[in-house]
């Protein structure tokens, strides 16, 4: 029986072994540690990739989307809007800065909805923050218009949508700021935690660098402001640097993957995918994740993992509303959510997947059916 983990972290390492020991070995060498050029070089390519002014490394996805959320100004008193289908961390880097965070419902790509978002807009609402999720970017438009109409700020949590592209713009850079994550299984991750800001606004940038590092300014070094220690680890900066140069590559494969499963698994009526490569021209999708809707979940995951292909619910199936020891109050409908919340699951999706993999994956989906 052929075995296929939802993700092999071994490979992270090994599948560029012989590329990223010299990586590794000339960052060492010299003592490079915190803040060195490595850091600094990984930054000005991240920024030209993007086509953004300033892109700033930090520790991870989290302090960064703190640190953006005090940059906009946001804190006692105000409140922010979120969908409630994403990581906790999203609504406590809002809790964090003593703003309070607000629930949204999600649409059917797994996204915020502007429709429910505008629903709870109330005279507290100073910001929202569109998640863009499993390598998509939101109706951006939509969260534009809103922004505009009712003056809020947008910060973007865009820690899994590297690289993906909402009317040829890049997922980050439709607000305040937008921020990524360089956890190891990310579509681009290093080998630990990490993270960045991207921003085009030049105050907004000048003291997301104060923050990360203390509050010291870094010209004269002196500390002006109560900042943290959120640094982008220079080794890890290193490291991210050498597989940007190949993260087009790690893009196309991953899209390959998605129309391999689309393909396939595309007319069994049970199931609910993503949004197929170049299906709507106005998304450029990356697939961080392939999160897909199955009203035989728990029977189909099952007979998965019977056969060797693990699967996942991802963040063990809650979505921010359903962590009640959190209290996060009253909210408008989240009726899709909570639907969405019964079916949806992860197939595996990353790089170290061969074709045979996939196609392996999807007879196993295609027999479930056909027996059940």
């Amino acid at each position: 029986m052929k075995q296929v983990p939802f993700f092999n972290y071994p490979v992270l390492f090994s599948q560029d072994e012989t590329e990223l020991i010299p990586v590794i070995h000339d960052v060492l060498q010299r003592g490079a540690y915190i803040m060195q050029k490595d850091l600094f070089e990984f930054e000005e390519n991240l920024e030209k990739y993007l086509g953004v002014k300033h892109a700033i490394g930090v520790a991870d996805g989290t302090m960064a989307l703190i640190m953006v959320l005090r940059a906009a100004g946001i804190g006692s008193g105000d409140e922010v809007i979120l969908p409630s289908h994403t990581f906790i961390a999203s609504a406590a880097a809002i809790h964090h800065v003593g703003a309070k965070p607000v629930l949204a419902d999600c649409g059917s790509d797994h996204l915020i909805d502007t429709k429910s978002a505008e629903k709870i807009i109330n005279k507290k609402t100073r910001g929202i923050m569109p998640v863009q999720l499993n390598g998509r970017t939101a109706n951006m438009e939509h969260i534009c218009e809103l922004a505009r109409k009712y003056e809020l700020k947008i910060v973007e949590d865009s820690a899994q949508a590297l690289g993906s592209k909402f009317k040829q713009q890049f997922a980050g850079t439709f607000g305040v700021a937008g921020t990524f994550s360089f956890y190891p299984s990310k579509t681009l991750g290093c080998f630990g935690d990490g993270g960045a800001v991207i921003t085009n606004d030049d105050d907004v940038a000048n003291h997301i660098r104060l923050l990360r590092d203390h509050g010291r300014d870094p010209d004269s070094g002196d500390v002006v402001e109560w900042g943290y220690n959120s640094r982008l680890d220079n080794l890890h900066a290193a490291i991210l640097n050498f597989k940007l140069k190949s993260y087009d590559d790690a893009i196309s494969r991953r899209r390959s993957i998605a129309l391999m499963y689309e393909e396939r698994l595309g007319q069994l009526d049970d199931l609910d995918l993503p949004p197929a490569p170049d299906s709507n021209p106005d998304h450029f999708d990356i697939y961080q994740n392939y999160e897909i809707e199955s009203g035989s979940r728990d029977d189909l995951r099952k007979y998965l993992d019977e056969n060797g292909v693990k699967t996942i619910i991802q963040w063990g199936g809650k979505t921010l509303h359903q962590y009640r020891d959190l209290r996060f109050g009253t909210t408008g409908s989240l009726s899709a959510t909570e639907e969405m919340c019964k079916r949806f699951f992860l197939l595996p999706m990353n790089t170290s997947l061969t074709n045979d993999d996939i196609e392996y994956i999807c007879q196993k989906i295609i027999t479930f059916y056909k027996n059940h």
